[in-house]
This record gives C-alpha cells, sequence and structure tokens, in this order.
C-alpha cells in the first residue's frame, strides 16, 4: 500500500515563499513521476508540477512558471514544491500524487495518478 503525506501549508502573505514537501512510502519511490496539483473552492483540480523518476524531466503549469520549482530527494523518499512570489490566486489546497507506471515522462492529468494525499492548505493573503 502506498501512503503519500503533504506538509507545509500555511498562511502566508503576498509575494512571500513557501516549501512543501510530500513523503511517500515504498521501496519503489525512485521508479514513480511524481506531481503536485492543487483545487481551490469550487475549482476542479488542476496541474501544478510534475517531475520525473530521476528528477531530469520537469513540467509546470503557465501560471506558476518562473515562479515554483519542483524537486525530489529519492533517498528520502521525498518530492518537493519551493514556491515563491506567492499570489491570492495561488490560494488552494495542494495535492501530491504518486504515478507508478512505466511511462516514460510525468504526467499532467489527474487521472494518470494512482496516489493521493490528503492535500495541505496554502492561503495567500494579500
Amino acid at each position: 500500500q502506498v501512503q503519500v503525506v503533504e506538509s507545509g501549508g500555511r498562511l502566508v502573505q503576498a509575494g512571500g515563499s513557501l516549501r512543501l514537501s510530500c513523503a511517500a512510502s515504498g521501496r519503489t519511490f525512485s521508479s514513480w513521476h511524481m506531481g503536485w496539483f492543487r483545487q481551490a473552492p469550487g475549482n476542479e483540480r488542476d496541474f501544478v508540477a510534475a517531475i520525473s523518476k530521476g528528477g531530469v524531466i520537469t513540467y509546470y503549469a503557465d501560471s506558476v512558471k518562473g515562479r515554483f520549482t519542483i524537486s525530489r530527494d529519492n533517498a528520502k523518499n521525498t518530492v518537493y514544491l519551493q514556491m515563491n512570489s506567492l499570489k491570492p490566486e495561488d490560494t488552494a489546497v495542494y495535492y501530491c500524487a504518486a504515478d507508478p507506471s512505466f511511462s516514460a515522462l510525468p504526467a499532467r492529468r489527474v487521472g494518470d495518478y494512482d496516489y493521493w494525499g490528503q492535500g495541505t492548505q496554502v492561503t495567500v493573503s494579500s
């Protein structure tokens, strides 16, 4: 059973920074693509960033490109999301997800991820 647990969400002022962490169980963490998604009230769950198994390939949503950075430490079974220059529109519950498939590239669709955390709330005040 794979477990994914996010942490690090909190209230932050606009322009500030925050780093989210996602710890995943399982001895094969290094063979999973990992992704971050977010969901604001009344909205669908949207793609934020994804990283390949080895950490070489990363994808970002246009809305966060240049401000957010996804990274991973396979020795610690952890993936991170560094968020800088935060805006009120970044307010959402942030979810981490694992894709254990054999695909060559990380995915950007919700349906491509099999395992999800419970989410962590990020609130950006103006």
